[in-house]
């Protein structure tokens, strides 16, 4: 069951929040011997997480469907990047991995037990049905533990402004929905807590489709001053217009100067790019633009940021990574009660 974004946190006794969870989406299959763990476009996730097969197998009931969302913690925050560090094609590096980081499987919804499917039950009959299932079976289950959840707006509220630095956002489920398989029918929303950053652009990548014959920028490469003095690279926004495309290409081609960043740089071709498409072209720090985002982890930006305006009145140097660096309550202490 899918949700679709909304701007705000619905208001209303037939709305439950969730906190939303920064890591893969995985639908899990039990029945005897056999587990199945799915991911939210159909693949096999089970080889990449042998902690959490483990602990399901390990449970007494032999028949159930559960829906979660597997993340990893290091320290007191989530860690995406040690998740995408798990689909390797070497047996013996996940393996390494699952013991150095363990994944954590956080469960909010029970799709099938032994009495037979849920699926139509509305949510606050499966949630009651998740919450035994949690008491009988999970008590001694470190890797298996119950996404909390709340009907109260001003604890959502808190969740979201509190721990922004830890959670995506909010999840807000509608009471009496049926579990619809792959719908948005706005039974299901989530609100993310977009932010905003000032960045320098230490450089930029041509798009690779000419625009009227002309090579024409397709992205810019953002960077952060650290607490070193060196300019990291952070992630890039492509949001520019195509109206604006050729002038922005000629005004940046007059800045190109190396190094462009001085810290940690973009990276190079890799199985999922080409050489061409990974090439950049260094500027002068001098150009501040203002984006938005949804989250940041291990240093970059975890999705492409929305170009808010230029910031000409804005010193390079001003841009320091402190600024998305926020302190917050962690999100794992919300597991603390099963």
């Amino acid at each position: 069951m899918e949700a679709f974004s909304a701007d705000t946190i619905p208001q209303g006794a037939q709305w439950q929040y969730e906190p939303k969870w920064d890591g893969f989406r995985c639908v899990a299959f039990r029945d005897g011997k056999n587990i199945f763990l799915q991911s939210k476009a159909g693949q096999p996730l089970g080889r990449y997480f042998p902690e959490i097969t483990g602990s399901l197998g390990a449970l007494a009931p032999e028949r159930f469907v559960l829906d979660g969302e597997i993340v990893i913690a290091i320290g007191d925050t989530l860690s995406f990047n040690d998740l995408l560090m798990r689909i390797h094609p070497a047996e013996s590096r996940i393996r390494k991995l699952s013991a150095l980081h363990p994944a954590t499987y956080v469960l909010f919804d029970l799709l099938l037990d032994e009495n037979g499917p849920l699926l139509m039950q509305p949510l606050a009959k499966r949630r009651q049905a998740l919450e035994q299932f949690a008491r009988n079976y999970l008590q001694h289950q470190e890797r298996l533990r119950l996404s909390p959840k709340t009907d109260r707006f001003q604890e959502a509220m808190r969740w979201f402004k509190k721990m922004a630095g830890g959670l995506d956002g909010v999840i807000a489920k509608r009471l009496d929905a049926p579990y619809e398989r792959g719908e948005r029918s706005g039974a299901v929303q989530k609100i993310k807590n977009l932010r905003t950053a000032d960045c320098v652009v230490g450089g930029f990548r041509y798009a690779q489709k000419k625009q009227d014959g002309a090579r024409v920028v397709g992205s810019l490469l953002l960077g952060l001053y650290n607490d070193r003095g060196l300019l990291d690279h952070v992630g890039f926004t492509s949001a520019i217009s195509r109206g604006e495309r050729a002038a922005l290409t000629r005004k940046l081609e007059k800045l190109v100067e190396p190094p462009g960043f001085t810290g940690s740089a973009p990276g190079g071709p890799s199985r999922w790019s080409t050489k061409r498409s990974m090439e950049w072209s260094p500027l002068k720090p001098s150009l501040v633009v203002e984006v938005r985002y949804d989250h940041f982890s291990g240093g970059r930006f975890r999705h492409g940021t929305q170009l808010v305006r230029w910031r000409p009145d804005k010193a390079p140097r001003q841009c320091r990574a402190s600024q998305v660096v926020h302190e917050s309550k962690s999100p794992l202490s919300l597991l603390d009660a099963r």
